[in-house]
């Protein structure tokens, strides 16, 4: 028998465990996003003489004036275009930028300016 240490070729497989979650999350944040968009764009539609009222009652529309769907969409529309936008350009990141130090500190910066935005996004909408 031959010697199991001779047997094919050591090699470092790095971001093996990335593939299919990653893969399904792109493909269900992008739904999410679609979905959220088409609705978006019909409600605009309906609402005719647009104003800063109507656009604001958009965001701000609640179910038995108690559950504030609006903005709880519109959140998870957020939160699933910054978890898109994570995948893609950590992909990006990990492909690209070689040195390792450079590729961790851009996947900080990156993580840190989406982070931002959602706060930002989440102050603004839930202020309405």
């Amino acid at each position: 028998m031959a010697n199991p240490e001779r047997i094919g070729v050591k090699r470092l497989v790095v971001g093996a465990h990335y593939g299919t979650l990653d893969f399904l999350a792109q493909r269900a944040t992008a739904v999410i996003m679609i979905l959220y968009t088409l609705g978006f764009m019909i409600a605009v539609f309906f609402n005719a003489p647009f104003d800063y009222a109507s656009w604001r009652q958009l965001f701000a529309f609640k179910i038995s004036g108690v559950f504030p769907l609006g903005q709880l969409l519109a959140t998870l529309f957020f939160v699933s275009l910054a978890w898109h936008a994570w995948i893609g350009v950590r992909d990006i990141w990990m492909d690209y930028v070689k040195p390792p130090l450079l590729r961790v500190g851009l996947e900080v910066l990156t993580v840190l300016w989406l982070l931002a935005c959602t706060v930002f996004f989440a102050k603004i909408i839930w202020s309405l």
